[in-house]
């Protein structure tokens, strides 16, 4: 499968280590939670979620990364997708919670909006090292509950997203969908364990990917075997029990990678 040629139209800096790039080709079809490869002519191709339908919202944490900040309205870069399994779309009048951590929320927010355009009942808990990183708000605002927390207690509640966690009663939500740094979901996982409530929550992983269409097997998860690029990313919380999720990830080469 070759890449779509797609041309830069708005870079937004919605944060000092992110921004979001828009460009000229809309995948209607792409459900919240699926990703596209992204493909930095020169540099790397690497999965990224899709923030809107013609957007993707980028943190500078590597090679692929930083060339892209380096990127300017009009460049190009090469899309193939969407690929993967997304969340599972909510029905009208269900309730929902989800929980986002930095730019987790990046792979959320259009979530967030199909519910609401569904008449769901919303609510978000929405992590960030500090008001500054914090992504989306003004998109997540019409959510029946928003609760807000940061690292540094730089705005609304100092602390993490599982300190309101254990506050709620998750037993009250149809479905829960977690996005974020795999240590903040591998303790929401745990929280939600000792709640009986895994089987209705959903959580979307990021691992390395070569193919991003399960073929190469570079993101295969102990013990199943789960492919994240086919099989996921977005996984529910019974089949994570037992894998590897929360302990380690691996390398380009395969190598281990402890949290």
């Amino acid at each position: 499968m070759y890449p779509i040629d797609v041309t830069i139209t708005k870079i937004v800096r919605e944060s000092p280590s992110t921004k979001t790039f828009f460009f000229d080709r809309s995948f209607e079809e792409a459900l919240p939670g699926q990703f596209v490869m992204v493909w930095v002519r020169g540099t790397d191709e690497i999965p990224m979620t899709l923030s809107y339908k013609n957007a993707v919202t980028v943190q500078k944490v590597g090679d692929a990364t930083a060339k892209m900040f380096e990127l300017r309205e009009g460049d190009h870069l090469g899309i193939r997708g969407p690929f993967g399994k997304g969340f599972t779309l909510p029905g009208p009048d269900e309730r929902i919670l989800i929980v986002a951590g930095g730019v987790g929320a990046a792979a959320i927010v259009m979530l967030a909006e199909y519910a609401l355009s569904k008449d769901a009942s919303v609510t978000t808990i929405l992590g960030a090292r500090n008001v500054g990183e914090m992504l989306f708000v003004y998109r997540l605002t019409p959510c029946k509950g928003l609760h807000l927390t940061t690292d540094d207690g730089s705005a609304h509640r100092c602390g993490f997203v599982t300190d309101v966690l254990v506050e709620i009663d998750s037993s009250a939500f149809d479905r829960i969908y977690i996005c974020g740094p795999e240590m903040m979901m591998k303790c929401v996982f745990g929280i939600l364990e000792k709640q009986g409530s895994l089987e209705k929550a959903e959580f979307s992983l990021h691992r390395y990917f070569k193919c991003g269409i399960g073929v190469c097997g570079a993101c295969c998860m102990d013990s199943e075997g789960l492919r994240v690029c086919k099989d996921g990313p977005v996984f529910n919380g019974m089949q994570l029990i037992g894998s590897e999720f929360g302990k380690y990830m691996r390398g380009p080469g395969g190598n281990k990678k402890l949290f």
